[in-house]
């Protein structure tokens, strides 16, 4: 799953994201999320989340449903 809906990402989900300096390489982070930065039930480029150490960037890949 690509992580563009809202709603298939929840607190603890693990998922892969692309940080903010990572994006021209696309470089992704494996973690699980700890609370969703977007409001919007939809974002082309992701879901902003943050990672449950901090890190901050846009849902890629959906690890597990």
């Amino acid at each position: 799953m690509n992580g563009k809906n809202r709603s298939d990402i929840r607190t603890g989900t693990h998922v892969k994201i692309v940080q903010k300096q990572d994006q021209r390489t696309g470089k992704l982070t494996e973690g699980i999320v700890f609370d969703i930065l977007t409001k919007s039930p939809r974002h082309p480029h992701g879901i902003k989340v943050r990672l449950q150490d901090g890190t901050v960037g846009r849902v890629k890949e959906i690890l597990d449903v």
